[in-house]
């Protein structure tokens, strides 16, 4: 073939061996290359739980407000004056839910005949009016799942004593008119996007309380038992893993993984929110005491006395939750401070750690027709009841301006 002709056919095929090259070789290194980033992320983030080597008295005090008193350190001293309201003067809130364990028969009352003594200080009784002159012309948000309700409900209760709110159905939303005051449960399980229960996107923000909070001043967000489900765990929309599933080719991973992963997509998102200016409470994991079973097979709290201080400590996955979130609550109010925006502790896993009688078990609700029974409650709290503490504590973080 003459010189002329080789040069002809290899200027068209030239273009063709180069796009053929790429394909094979450059854009397979390429995704190589990607997918290792991926893994070699994901992988960092599995293995990430900071808070695991830390004692959490050193994790409170990192995030804690106050310099002379912890006012969650203490323990449930006699208190004959209680309860400030009773299950008959707050029906109209608290029959829509299952926490109206008077009504449903529980026969003891003792156990709203406590209230909590802090080691150092005293934490004053909740002042409804005092609460109301503070929040006048403010907005209050509560984000999570049914036991933000129950400490809404509780809060609506003690408010009750002075003023009655307009009300949306299922108590989603409440006006104090002659306040200016509102208040909003923002449900949400998990805090992230969820998808068929199950299938949980860790960086990706449950937007039924992510693009509402933005005007309000107070938001108080929670967590709780949702994350002991089986769950697919998603980030980037790649499956990293997941917890107590049955496929072997799937990471396995635990609740840990998921509830730190949630809270820290919650808090940064707080953080970037343009127009935010309000008052971020974390309240913290709220413990159940399930005893002789778990929920579904017949575990019960029967318990009509407090726990003395050193009778219970925190343990196992009540601890692990706890310091997770202490430890997300210290990264974001460092972040935080950049854009000057207040993240305060509302710290009621100690307190109610010692409190297995202030559950319903099964005074939540009347037997079903067929008198089956359902499962005992020791999750939520009976109102009135030791949760009511909860709102003592919220007063004092609101007197201190949040």
């Amino acid at each position: 073939m003459r010189p002329q002709m080789r040069r002809k056919i290899f200027t068209k095929i030239a273009p063709l061996v180069a796009l053929a090259f790429l394909f094979t070789i450059i854009i397979p290194i390429y995704y190589l290359y990607s997918e290792k980033k991926f893994s070699e992320t994901v992988h960092s983030l599995v293995q990430e739980n900071p808070a695991n080597d830390v004692n959490y008295e050193t994790l409170v005090s990192q995030v804690s407000d106050s310099e002379h008193c912890d006012l969650f350190s203490g323990e449930w001293v006699p208190n004959p004056e209680g309860p400030y309201y009773t299950n008959m003067s707050c029906s109209n809130a608290i029959d829509l839910q299952f926490q109206n364990c008077m009504k449903f028969g529980r026969p003891d009352t003792d156990f709203f005949k406590w209230k909590w003594k802090p080691d150092a200080c005293e934490l004053p009784i909740f002042e409804p009016r005092q609460f109301l002159e503070i929040v006048k012309g403010k907005s209050l948000a509560f984000v999570g799942d049914s036991v933000a309700r129950n400490h809404m409900l509780s809060l609506i209760c003690l408010l009750s004593k002075v003023a009655n709110p307009i009300t949306t159905e299922e108590m989603k939303h409440c006006e104090y008119r002659e306040y200016n005051f509102n208040m909003s449960l923002f449900w949400s399980t998990n805090l992230v996007r969820v998808e068929n229960v199950a299938y949980l996107y860790l960086d990706e923000l449950d937007e039924s309380w992510a693009t509402k909070i933005q005007s309000f001043d107070y938001v108080i967000i929670s967590a709780d038992r949702w994350f002991f489900h089986p769950a697919m765990f998603y980030l980037n929309h790649h499956l990293v893993g997941c917890q107590d599933c049955l496929d072997s080719n799937v990471s396995q991973l635990t609740s840990y993984f998921g509830y730190q992963r949630a809270f820290r997509t919650s808090f940064r998102a707080i953080n970037n929110l343009k127009n935010y200016k309000g008052v971020t409470i974390l309240r913290t994991f709220s413990p159940s005491h399930f005893e002789n079973g778990t929920w579904d097979q017949g575990g019960d709290c029967t318990r009509t006395m407090p726990f003395r201080r050193k009778e219970k400590v925190l343990e196992d996955y009540n601890l692990e939750f706890y310091k997770i979130q202490l430890e997300e609550l210290r990264i974001a109010q460092k972040e935080g401070r950049k854009r000057g925006l207040k993240f305060r502790l509302l710290d009621v896993t100690r307190p109610m750690l010692l409190r297995p009688d202030g559950h319903p078990s099964k005074y939540g609700h009347y037997l079903t027709k067929s008198k089956v029974a359902m499962p005992n409650d020791c999750v939520h709290w009976c109102l009135p009841g030791p949760i009511d503490v909860w709102n003592d504590f919220l007063l004092e973080l609101l007197k201190k301006g949040g």
